[in-house]
């Protein structure tokens, strides 16, 4: 019975995720990505710390996909031009710190790549803040 019961939260939960990706504006899915991401590295911290090594692997490998097959995938240097190209290499450099946090297991680059999330998600919810968030998000997704 209580399977089912995680089950069906499980399900319900999903499709809760599902609905809200498919609502949701350009700049609410930078949001919900740079959301993902912190708290994938979160966990990463989390489960280092509780020496929890395969969890710390997982964890590190869902950051580094949502930054790379989600953010940095959704740049658009054509209408984002320099601050595109400022993302893209930043997005490398936070998924190079990650890998060096796994290769090492290490606390200190899971740190800094949880701050510049921080920073840019801020920054990001500041944009939608400010009542422009179709056209930046614009520059930011690839059309």
């Amino acid at each position: 019975m209580y399977t089912n019961t995680r089950s069906a939260a499980h399900a319900y939960a999903s499709v809760g995720l599902e609905t809200g990706v498919v609502a949701a504006s350009p700049h609410q899915l930078i949001v919900m990505l740079y959301e993902g991401a912190e708290l994938a590295v979160r966990m990463a911290i989390k489960h280092l710390a509780d020496g929890d090594m395969a969890k710390k692997s997982a964890a590190i490998s869902k950051a580094s996909n949502i930054i790379l097959d989600g953010l940095r995938a959704a740049l658009d240097p054509q209408q984002g031009s320099d601050i595109a190209l400022q993302l893209d290499a930043l997005y490398d450099y936070m998924n190079q710190r990650l890998m060096l946090a796994h290769v090492n297991n290490q606390a200190a680059p899971l740190e800094e790549v949880l701050g510049l999330l921080h920073e840019l998600h801020g920054a990001w919810q500041q944009i939608g803040a400010s009542g422009q968030p179709a056209s930046s998000a614009r520059q930011h997704v690839a059309a």
